[in-house]
């Protein structure tokens, strides 16, 4: 099932570069879309273990993912193969991304297509993605996961999003490159719209980050980060 919402119209799709075949590079950010040593492993490092997944979804009937930045679509794809692996019977996953430049199905799928282990969600994926997306695209992928993209800028869809996330990945581009996705308001917002024990995980480890995430309410770690970068952050709301 693929719903959009008429009252919310986002960005056009931006430029993009194909770098070694199947990596996109943004033009509007100067920045790759992911790590450049494997994207993949990078989302279950950072994102996944960050968050304490998938220890915390069992027991939850119900587990709500935001994440700032779709792009491509790899978190989620890897996200669902592991939840697929995990879950238990009348859990519910909803995945809610917000993306000022939603990509084409095209695209979606020339990035994925890298990663052979998540060739069954890239192709589920890729078979309900619209051709021209915008307001808030939802698929029911299947009875147990939702995913819903708001396309637009972040601040204006974190904003209008109800609260109740249990976690979050912070993957927008480098914060030198593009800092109004990592700004103290837009953290607050984020902060507010979490439960109390909720989480985030960023590959991000810049000072100001930091900080922001701390001055939204954010108890803050530094860990260990992926493929050679010294230190990722991630946290918890009390």
């Amino acid at each position: 099932m693929t719903e959009i919402d008429p009252d919310q119209i986002g960005s056009t799709s931006q430029p993009l570069e194909w770098r070694d075949g199947d990596m996109p590079y943004s033009q509007a950010f100067g920045d790759h879309f992911y790590c450049q040593t494997d994207g993949r492993l990078e989302c279950g490092h950072v994102f996944l273990a960050g968050n304490g997944l998938p220890e915390r979804w069992t027991g939850k009937d119900n587990f709500r993912i935001g994440e700032l930045g779709f792009g491509t679509g790899l978190n989620f794809a890897e996200t669902w193969r592991q939840w697929k692996a995990h879950r238990q019977r009348d859990q519910h996953l909803n995945f809610i991304s917000f993306e000022l430049y939603p990509m084409v199905p095209q695209e979606i799928g020339r990035a994925l297509s890298h990663w052979p282990q998540i060739d069954a969600e890239r192709q589920a994926l890729t078979a309900l993605w619209p051709g021209q997306p915008q307001g808030t695209v939802t698929l029911a992928l299947d009875e147990q996961t939702t995913l819903s993209v708001v396309c637009g800028p972040a601040i204006d869809g974190v904003a209008a999003a109800e609260p109740g996330f249990d976690a979050w990945y912070l993957d927008g581009f480098a914060p030198s490159r593009n800092p109004d996705m990592w700004s103290e308001e837009l953290m607050r917002l984020i902060c507010e719209k979490t439960l109390s024990g909720g989480s985030f995980a960023t590959y991000a480890a810049a000072g100001f980050v930091r900080r922001n995430l701390m001055a939204a309410g954010f108890a803050v770690e530094r860990r260990k980060g992926f493929a050679g970068k010294r230190e990722m952050l991630c946290g918890v709301k009390p």
